[in-house]
């Protein structure tokens, strides 16, 4: 549940890097902020591609502490050791993930601005539930997780809440007293310096 404590950050990988030099960048965001968990989120559905990435990012993220889970992928989140898996599907993969990773791995479950997928994942053994975007935009449904879907859940839901898509400096400024972590991706990879992108946001969240 939201409180007056200030939100983690929660990073996204962009959905396509470079093995040759996104590790060294991501250990430098890594090292610069402090971080609650790194997702694998890839847009390939190349299997060797993802394995080598989660293989080559898991080590950074570790080294420094990091929950490291995965996008959709339950079966390669158990082979590759990784700490969990990010579920895209609201409560529909919820249980079934629970079963296979165990009490111990992280489960978390985007909703879009579902309160009741949200609720459904909660009752169905979700770490977390992730609401977004925060911003309206063109992709998807043209939907938009509002500030209403965070008051109401902070208010009334003792499960962690995230906030994530199109993440802007006013939208973090107006969601920080109402959900406990932001997850950052493309927000800041799309920069020159993603450092100091995140130093922006992470400004606005305080």
């Amino acid at each position: 549940m939201a409180d007056q404590e200030e939100p983690q950050l929660y990073l996204v990988t962009p959905p396509s890097l470079d093995l040759g030099s996104f590790p060294d960048l991501l250990g430098r965001v890594l090292d610069a902020h402090e971080v609650a968990c790194l997702r694998l989120a890839l847009a390939t559905r190349d299997e060797d591609t993802i394995m080598r990435a989660a293989d080559a990012l898991r080590e950074v993220a570790h080294a420094r502490d990091v929950a490291f889970v995965i996008d959709t992928h339950v079966v390669l989140a158990e082979r590759l050791g990784l700490d969990g898996v990010h579920l895209t599907d609201g409560a529909r993969s919820v249980r079934s993930a629970r079963k296979t990773l165990g009490a111990d791995a992280i489960v978390g479950a985007f909703c879009g601005g579902s309160r009741h997928d949200g609720m459904n994942a909660g009752e169905a053994g979700a770490d977390y539930v992730s609401f977004g975007p925060v911003t309206a935009g063109t992709l998807g449904d043209g939907s938009v997780a509002d500030n209403e879907v965070f008051a109401w859940w902070s208010q009334m839901i003792e499960l962690p809440v995230v906030a994530e898509g199109g993440l802007t400096e006013e939208r973090v400024r107006a969601l920080a007293p109402l959900t406990d972590f932001f997850a950052v991706g493309e927000e800041i990879w799309s920069q020159p310096d993603p450092v100091l992108a995140l130093s922006t946001l992470r400004d606005a969240m305080r």
